[in-house]
């Protein structure tokens, strides 16, 4: 069966993620000895055309992703996130 490749032209980004989200992904990256940005168009790739990117094995191992790094976050969190407030520095007198 011959492969067929497509040529692409990827950008750097600076997107902002949830720190155990980026995490679990990361770990998964790593355990499938992929890079964060091919994991990332992977997953991307595959909700675009309505199609699960993770097989049974793959859920199992999340899982144990999202326990290690207390990743409690679902679905029904989506788009209703917010971030921390830091605190504002002092000014120096």
């Amino acid at each position: 069966m011959t492969t067929i490749v497509k040529e692409i032209e990827r950008i750097q980004t600076g997107v902002r993620i949830e720190k155990r989200i980026l995490k679990v992904l990361k770990a998964l990256a790593e355990f499938h000895d992929l890079t964060l940005g091919d994991l990332l168009e992977g997953i991307v790739l595959h909700a675009f055309d309505n199609k699960t990117p993770f097989g049974a094995e793959s859920l199992k191992l999340i899982e144990r992703f999202r326990e290690i790094y207390g990743l409690d976050l679902t679905a029904a969190d989506s788009h209703r996130l917010k971030e921390k407030s830091t605190a504002p520095r002092k000014k120096n007198a």
